[in-house]
């Protein structure tokens, strides 16, 4: 395969395929109120974080809260709704077309994408790989991740894009050397703006062209 060549699209799942961001604010605002009292809008301070980055940061030393806060988030994720972002079905369509190779790079877990998998057995098919968090050690800012992700498809990261819709995750994209394109689903336009190439609300008529035209 002629690395120089492939072009690769590196999705982030929620927020990017999956509309979950306001599930998970739900969640987590319980949390918050249950155990953080002092802490306020306590879903918006872990936005874009993993489990790991969330216990480490604010749940230091808090053993069984943590373990109860697993338990439940399972629970929760497991009756979930799982909803397309606006559009990315007929632009996974239209990259496909074109030969791009895809990926979704997540910090999700397995046992997340089994209960992905139930509601949409076709996601396997729509990508040629899916890097999820028990593949690589950094997460996200750290771009470990998208250069497997990039690795994996055989491009290299100047040839590679990044949709992402988290602080953290444009930032991972950044560091790593690509195309980023931010998505204003969990974070408003102007709070990523500066932190991305392109900024998209959906992907409603946003085609591979537009892609190709954002790099330049």
């Amino acid at each position: 395969m002629n690395e120089t060549k492939t072009i690769a699209v590196l999705f982030d799942f929620d927020g990017v395929v999956m509309d979950t961001e306001s599930q998970y604010s739900i969640f987590w605002g319980e949390q918050g109120c249950k155990y953080r009292p002092d802490l306020p809008d306590f879903d918006r301070l872990v936005k874009g974080m993993t489990l790991v980055q969330i216990f480490a940061k604010y749940f230091d030393e808090m053993e069984d809260e943590k373990k109860q806060i697993r338990l439940d988030l399972d629970l929760f994720e497991g009756n979930m709704k799982y909803e397309y972002i606006p559009g990315v079905l007929d632009f996974i369509a239209d990259l496909r077309k074109h030969g791009v190779k895809m990926a979704v790079v997540t910090s999700s877990n397995d046992k997340k994408m089994e209960n992905v998998y139930r509601v949409h057995p076709e996601l396997s098919t729509l990508f040629d790989t899916m890097v999820t968090a028990n593949m690589f050690k950094q997460s996200k800012p750290h771009p470990e991740c998208f250069l497997l992700g990039a690795e994996l498809l055989g491009a290299t990261p100047g040839n590679s894009f990044v949709f992402e819709d988290s602080f953290h995750g444009l930032q991972a994209g950044n560091a790593a050397g690509m195309t980023v394109i931010g998505l204003a689903t969990t974070n408003s336009r102007k709070a990523i703006t500066g932190k991305a190439h392109y900024i998209i609300d959906d992907f409603i008529g946003f085609t591979y062209e537009t892609l190709m035209a954002v790099k330049g």
